[in-house]
């Protein structure tokens, strides 16, 4: 998952029960297909290429089971560790706050909520019948990752819609050698998880 054309579109589904989503560049052609296995006691999330599923190009799945806690570790089509993601424990009751780590357990990356009060106001108006139609045309949470140092490297962003759910994310700056990887499965699993909360 290297030198992808930005800015990606993450396309959840609408019409099934399961958390599934698309990936799209900025070309439109899909990247992934990213299904979470459901009603598993330790969260498991594949990526195949395409919607038919011909080919599993990444697991991410959780190192312990349903925990505040958790890290969810990258694994790549030859069973290889890429990396993995972890909330930030107590940091992210209010705000979002991910690191990500490297193939050699190196924290590298941050992600963080830009505004911890929107997306507050969409999980309460998605709550209330008939208002919830509106919350995801005008609440849109953001997250940006960025290096230790404080560069921004990539922005998520909630897109204003009526039905669905759909996130963009923009390039900020150049990726050092294996961010974008690791920076993209990161976000997937990031937003599986941040859809859970609210």
């Amino acid at each position: 998952m290297d030198n992808l054309q930005f800015p990606l579109e993450f396309s959840f589904k609408i019409s099934t029960l399961s958390n599934d989503f698309l990936v799209k560049d900025g070309r439109g052609q899909t990247l992934a297909f990213v299904r979470q296995k459901m009603l598993k006691m330790i969260d498991e999330v594949q990526v195949f290429n395409n919607e038919s599923k011909s080919t599993l190009k990444y697991t991410i799945k959780a190192n312990k089971w349903i925990d505040f806690s958790a890290a969810y570790t990258f694994t790549n089509q030859l069973g290889k560790e890429v990396g993995r993601i972890a909330r930030k424990g107590w940091a992210s009751l209010w705000k979002a706050h991910y690191e990500i780590y490297d193939g050699n357990q190196q924290a590298d990356l941050v992600v963080r909520e830009e505004n911890a009060w929107i997306k507050m106001a969409d999980a309460v108006l998605g709550e209330i019948p008939v208002l919830n139609f509106f919350s995801g045309y005008f609440f849109n949470p953001a997250y940006i990752v960025c290096r230790p140092g404080g560069t921004q490297v990539v922005r998520l962003k909630k897109e204003q819609s009526f039905f669905g759910r759909q996130f963009s994310v923009t390039k900020l700056a150049e990726f050092e050698s294996g961010e974008e990887e690791r920076i993209v499965l990161g976000l997937m699993m990031m937003i599986l998880l941040e859809r859970r909360r609210g």
